[in-house]
């Protein structure tokens, strides 16, 4: 899903959530939940929507409709030696579309 996609899907109010997911190295990416399934965004290229911040997402979606919009860090028990995941460990903070 392009982010034109995904404001068409906004708009018609199809979207259930986005959720802004951080990984290591300081890269977020950002995916749209419709349904109970996830849509990964994509750039123009049709590669992954790489951010560099929440300020930079905010700053993508400024125009968008408002919609629920978590920032995900997931467990990292799983790389970490002797400690095992238990469930979904990730941490999952709403976050405000707008800057405050």
């Amino acid at each position: 899903m392009n982010l034109h996609e995904l404001n068409a899907y906004a708009v018609a109010g199809k979207i259930d959530e986005l959720n802004l997911i951080s990984l290591e190295g300081g890269i977020y990416l950002l995916e749209a939940r419709m349904h109970g399934a996830a849509y990964p965004l994509s750039d123009a290229h049709g590669q992954m929507l790489h951010l560099r911040s929440v300020e930079h997402a905010r700053e993508v979606l400024h125009a968008f409709p408002k919609l629920p919009f978590n920032l995900i860090h997931a467990s990292v028990h799983d790389e970490m030696c002797g400690l095992s995941a238990s469930g979904d460990d990730s941490l999952r903070v709403p976050l405000t579309a707008r800057s405050a």
